[in-house]
C-alpha cells in the first residue's frame, strides 16, 4: 500500500481482491508500467494526482509489467504504459501510451462522478435550509473547482435564480456558447424573466415612479434600494445606494452607508458581488 489510501501496488497477493472484487464497489484504473518505460514515468505522477483530487471516488491500481507479466497478459496488455478502468469486474474503458491530463480526466468522468458532486449535495441542503450565503458559497467553489464546466455553471445558475440573484444568473449564463444552449439553459432563462416581473411590486414601481420625478431625492432612492435588496435585487440596490453616496456621504446621519453595509452583509461575506461593491465603497470614502 502505498502513502495515499487510493493508490496501491498490484502483485499476485491481491490482484483478486483489488482488480476484480473492488470494482464492484467503486471503479478501478489499472496502470501498467515499466522502470524502463519513460512515458510511463510522465503518466503515473497524472494519475496519482487525480487519485488524490478524486479522494477515493477510484482506486488507481499501479501494476509493474515486468514483475506481473503473467497479469499484463491475462489481461491483454501489449504495450506500455496502458491504463485500463474495471466496473464490476471487467475492464470497460481504457487506452495505451503517455495521455496528458485533461485527456485523462475525459475518460474519468465517463465512469466516476465529479469532485464537485458531494459539494453540490451540500450546497443544495443549505439552499433548502434558507443559508442562501453558505449555498451561494459551495455552489461557487464546486464552480470554480470545475473548471466552469457547463453542469457545473447551470447548477450555479440554477441556485442563483433560487436565490433571486437574477442579474448574477444571467451574467453567468451569458457566457455558455450557443451549441451548449439546451432545454435547461431556456428553462433558466425563462426562470429569470418570471423573477423579474414578479419583483416590480407595487410598492418597487411607485418608489422608481417617485425616483424618475425627482432623481435627487435621496430618502426615496434609499427606500427603493430597501425594497430591491428585500427581492434579492442587490446589484440594483447598491447602485442607488451608491448615488447617494456620491452626492453626500453623510446624508441622514450615513444612512446610505449604513443601508450599504447592511446589503452587503446580506449578500455574505466573500461573494464575488459583495467583494466588487466593498471596493466601490472603499475607493469611494477613502
Amino acid at each position: 500500500m502505498n502513502a495515499s489510501a487510493h493508490i496501491v501496488d498490484i502483485d499476485e497477493s491481491n490482484a483478486q481482491q483489488l482488480l476484480i472484487e473492488e470494482s464492484m464497489n467503486r471503479p478501478v484504473v489499472v496502470d501498467f508500467w515499466a522502470d524502463w518505460c519513460e512515458p510511463c514515468k510522465q503518466l503515473i505522477p497524472i494519475l496519482e494526482k487525480l487519485a488524490a483530487e478524486y479522494q477515493g471516488t477510484f482506486l488507481l491500481a499501479k501494476v509493474n509489467a515486468d514483475e506481473q507479466q503473467m497479469l499484463a497478459q491475462q489481461l491483454g496488455v501489449r504495450s506500455l504504459p496502458t491504463v485500463m478502468v474495471i466496473k464490476d469486474g471487467q475492464p470497460v474503458d481504457g487506452f495505451s501510451g503517455a495521455q496528458p491530463e485533461s485527456a485523462v480526466r475525459e475518460m474519468l468522468d465517463k465512469h466516476l462522478p465529479s469532485p464537485q458532486a458531494g459539494a453540490l449535495v451540500e450546497a443544495e441542503q443549505l439552499l433548502a435550509d434558507g443559508d442562501i450565503p453558505g449555498a451561494l458559497a459551495l455552489f461557487r467553489g464546486a464552480w470554480e473547482e470545475s473548471g466552469q464546466k457547463l453542469d457545473m455553471t447551470l447548477a450555479y445558475a440554477g441556485a442563483l435564480v433560487t436565490a433571486n440573484r437574477l442579474d448574477d444568473a444571467e451574467n453567468l449564463l451569458r457566457d455558455i456558447r450557443l451549441a451548449d444552449q439546451d432545454a435547461r439553459y431556456e428553462q433558466l432563462m425563462a426562470q429569470i424573466e418570471l423573477g423579474r416581473e414578479a419583483a416590480r411590486s407595487p410598492e418597487v414601481e411607485a418608489l422608481e415612479a417617485a425616483m424618475a420625478d425627482n432623481p435627487d431625492d435621496h430618502a426615496t432612492r434609499i427606500q427603493l434600494a430597501i425594497q430591491l435588496s428585500q427581492v434579492a435585487q442587490y446589484r440594483e440596490a447598491l447602485e442607488h445606494l451608491l448615488t447617494v453616496l456620491k452626492a453626500d456621504k453623510d446624508f441622514n446621519d450615513g444612512e446610505a452607508r449604513k443601508v450599504f453595509l447592511d446589503t452587503l452583509a446580506t449578500i455574505g461575506k466573500g461573494d464575488p458581488l459583495a467583494a466588487e461593491y466593498q471596493r466601490k465603497l472603499f475607493s469611494l470614502m477613502y
